[in-house]
């Protein structure tokens, strides 16, 4: 089990119960960062010092309350925490449950386990220290396994990338389907097109066409 846990989290209600569940499991060291520019500044230093932490529990948001950061998000703190100290284990716990997001962190950043933080997630976050030091697998908690499960994979198509780039031009529906066709790219009615833009606004929680267009971008798919 690890012995030395750095906990990166501004809400100290949370904190609170973080620690309670980690000292029930047996860690005897867990420190605490309100800023992602402090949680790093604590690696970092543990790391010169030759004491290094085990493991970070990281949230992806951090209220801002006027104190200038570098560092802005969670997501911001486990890339930086990645290309400089590769080696460290990262946990993260918080209420994000798009699959998209959960996706970037398990394959890009690489996260060594997701927490849910939901009315269970103190139960899964000790679930997720015992999987993560006794094993090298990614932990996710049960409710979000689809979200990372092979099976679910989906794979983002060509034909997808040119619906969501006529969303960016402005375009409706009715303007794609022609679009489409004068192309003689199939399919391209109306209710494939309509169909095919439902399925991606579900699979990115994208809440109307210009978020899908914003996620997609962001995502480097248009």
């Amino acid at each position: 089990m690890f012995q030395k846990i750095l906990v990166a989290e501004d809400l100290d209600v949370i904190n609170s119960g973080i620690k309670i569940a980690l000292e029930e499991i047996g860690i005897k060291q867990i420190d605490f960062a309100s800023y992602c520019d402090e949680a790093y500044a604590k690696v970092k230093r543990a790391y010169l010092n030759n004491t290094p932490y085990h493991l970070i529990i990281s949230d992806l948001s951090f209220q801002n309350d006027g104190t200038p950061q570098k560092l802005k998000s969670g997501e911001e703190l486990i890339e930086k925490i990645r290309n400089d100290f590769s080696g460290l284990k990262i946990v993260v716990f918080s209420v994000e449950d798009k699959p998209y997001k959960i996706q970037h962190l398990y394959k890009t950043l690489r996260v060594d386990g997701y927490v849910w933080k939901n009315r269970n997630g103190l139960k899964e976050l000790k679930n997720a220290m015992h999987a993560i030091s006794t094993s090298n697998q990614f932990y996710i908690s049960p409710e979000l396994n689809t979200t990372v499960h092979p099976k679910q994979v989906v794979e983002i198509t060509d034909f997808d990338i040119s619906l969501i780039a006529f969303l960016s031009r402005g375009l409706l529906q009715e303007e794609i389907s022609k679009n489409l066709k004068e192309k003689g790219i199939l399919p391209s009615s109306m209710s494939a097109i309509e169909k095919r833009l439902k399925f991606l606004k579900e699979h990115f929680n994208a809440n109307n066409p210009a978020h899908l267009v914003a996620i997609s971008k962001d995502f480097g798919l248009i």
